[in-house]
């Protein structure tokens, strides 16, 4: 029995039923697509947390040296008695601000937020010997359906949703998002956002289509995942990886095409899924943004940019 509470509101069985039904109408649909969010079963998230260390895949590390230049400035400013983490992982990069924080003097409760219960207890009890004394609250559950569960706010409140997640979502999936996250915010609470910035194609679509082959093994994956949750029969290896940048739309599409004509049985749903040679699923949408970009959403979600920091080569940026 962990010594801080974990609130699961997204258990084994809801967690089969979201992915059932979005599986049935991505398979259903044209062009054909599968969810993000379904890459990261065990294996998913061993190969991201290698994709994170590839020399093309900036983001982490970027984002990174970013918290790093900021923490002590922005802990000092908003002086938060409370972080919540949305698709808080491992909780690795919070450990720059929580230093920042637990330097003061003083700590914060932080909630991390997470569909997963056994790496949010992981990164809790590593939490709990790191910062003596400090309040942990785990809430496990689906940031697009649970933001509300989220315990009430023990003071100030800053509310991280980092490594550019926010760009995996379409627009009117932003604007309710960042709708929900606003509401768990009180005058003078904060939201620290991580965004992917626009840049050369080359840049963005090396990080996507790396050298060593992982990400192609990351997204491959997702079938591995649909095939163990969903008892479906996808031939993996008659399927690979490509993704690319989309100039018109400011995002890398990811897709996995077919390389022969594929007959899939899904017994889960009692559905039979016919592919063409060459046609693909589109697995993930990564929109980049400009400062323009980001502050129109910003503000279109009923809230305002504060500060824009960024990195030297404008690669990324924390808002």
């Amino acid at each position: 029995m962990p010594g801080f509470p974990i609130d699961v509101h997204l258990g084994e069985h809801g967690l089969l039923d979201s992915i059932a039904d979005d599986v049935r109408r991505g398979l259903s649909a044209q062009p054909k697509f599968l969810l993000p969010k379904f890459f990261y079963d065990e294996a998913g998230s061993l190969l991201f947390e290698k994709i994170t260390e590839l020399p093309e895949y900036y983001p982490t590390r970027t984002e990174l040296s970013i918290l790093t230049n900021i923490a002590s400035e922005l802990m000092q400013r908003v002086v938060p008695q409370e972080l919540v983490e949305l698709g808080s992982g491992s909780s690795t990069k919070t450990r720059v601000l929580l230093d920042a924080r637990y330097s003061m003097g003083t700590s914060a409760r932080y909630i991390p937020f997470d569909v997963s219960k056994t790496i949010v207890e992981s990164a809790c009890e590593d939490l709990h010997g790191r910062y003596p004394g400090i309040a942990l609250h785990g809430v496990i559950g689906d940031f697009e359906r649970h933001l509300g569960l989220i315990p009430p706010a023990a003071g100030r409140r800053l509310v991280l949703f980092m490594g550019s997640t926010i760009g995996n979502l379409e627009l009117p999936e932003r604007l309710e998002l960042l709708d929900g996250i606003r509401k768990l915010l009180s005058p003078g609470d904060f939201l620290l956002l991580g965004m992917d910035i626009v840049k050369d194609s080359a840049v963005l679509e090396a990080a996507y289509n790396d050298a060593a082959g992982v990400t192609a093994a990351f997204n491959l994956n997702i079938l591995n995942v649909i095939n163990n949750a969903l008892q479906a029969d996808f031939n993996v290896g008659e399927f690979r990886h490509n993704a690319h940048y989309n100039h018109e739309l400011d995002r890398i599409e990811m897709h996995l095409y077919a390389r022969s004509a594929q007959s899939v049985h899904i017994t889960g749903l009692d559905m039979t899924v016919e592919i063409a040679e060459g046609e693909s699923i589109w697995t993930e949408s990564s929109h980049k943004f400009t400062q323009e970009t980001a502050i129109s959403m910003i503000e279109e979600a009923g809230m305002c940019l504060d500060t824009w920091y960024t990195d030297s080569l404008h690669y990324y940026s924390l808002a």
